[in-house]
Parts: structure tokens; sequence; C-alpha cells
């Protein structure tokens, strides 16, 4: 069994390794996905200070990591990084579909779609007032999404997903 000691934000794999961001960490730790075993080396981004989640691309071979307002991107082959995104919202998850990257925001509650070839903004889903919290978002293969969230026309407190 995988033991993080801290609190994970995020996990993700990649070929044979898996990814783990911990809160109030800017290490990224590696783990063996066969023996579970945490490897010698990790990945270390200086100025990362709250991670909250990550995601993979095979395609690019580069890790995305979700902090308050910004996302890192990190090579797996050399471990160097930049902050690919900054922007004034409330970055929550990401999930990553071929090699667009969803990014869901608090504040205001919305889904935006990243294309990580070229860092261009595709699409911003403003989400209905009533949506008081967005948990996570995915896109499906007809180019649809789907948005867990709390808040509902019934009641703030109610949780739900919506396509």
């Amino acid at each position: 069994m995988l033991y993080a000691v801290e609190w994970a934000a995020g996990v993700t794999y990649l070929d044979n390794i898996i990814y783990v961001v911990c809160e109030d960490s800017s290490t990224i730790r590696l783990y063996d996905t066969d023996t579970l075993n945490r490897l010698n080396q990790s990945i270390e981004v200086v100025s990362m200070r709250d991670p909250r989640d990550i995601v993979a691309c095979c395609y690019d071979r580069e890790l995305y990591v979700a902090e308050y307002h910004h996302i890192w991107q990190v090579s797996v082959d050399d471990f160097c990084y930049v902050r690919w995104l900054r922007d004034q919202w409330d970055v929550c998850r990401l999930s990553l579909t071929s090699r667009r990257l969803l990014v869901t925001s608090r504040g205001p509650p919305t889904v935006r779609q990243y294309n990580t070839t070229d860092k261009q903004l595709l699409s911003v889903v403003r989400l209905p007032q009533y949506v008081c919290d967005v948990h996570h978002a995915v896109e499906t293969t007809h180019g649809t999404f789907v948005v867990s969230h709390r808040g509902t026309p019934h009641g703030q407190w109610q949780n739900a997903v919506s396509a």
C-alpha cells in the first residue's frame, strides 16, 4: 500500500511513475506504479507553495500542477518547470483530455479550457448563479463538459453533477 505522510492534494501517473503533490509542499513525489515504493528522486518546484491538483499529459510528457492563481508546467524528462498560466481567478482542480486542459475556478464559478500546445484559452463556461462551488470537471469524447458542484436551484448546500 502507498502512504503519503502529508495531505495529498493530487495524484496522477505517467508511464510507470505515480506523481503526488502534497498540501503546503514544493515537492512532487515519485513512486513506482508496480511496487508503490517511493523513488529516490523527486521534483522540486522552488516557487510552488500550496499545490491543489496535478494531471499528466502523455503526449507532451508534462505535468500540470494547480496552485491558487496559476498552473505549473513540469517536464517529467528533465524536471524543468515554468509557471504556465497566471490569472486572477482561484484555480481549484484540473482535468486533461488529449491536449485540452480543464481548469475549475471558484471565483467566479467557471470551467476554463486551454490548449496545452499553445497555451490558448479555448473556452470559458460560466456556471449558473446558484452554483456556489465547483469541485471538478471533465470533458467527454463528444466535447461536452461534466461538472461536479455545490449549489442547485433547490439549495446552496446540495451537491450535483451537471452536463
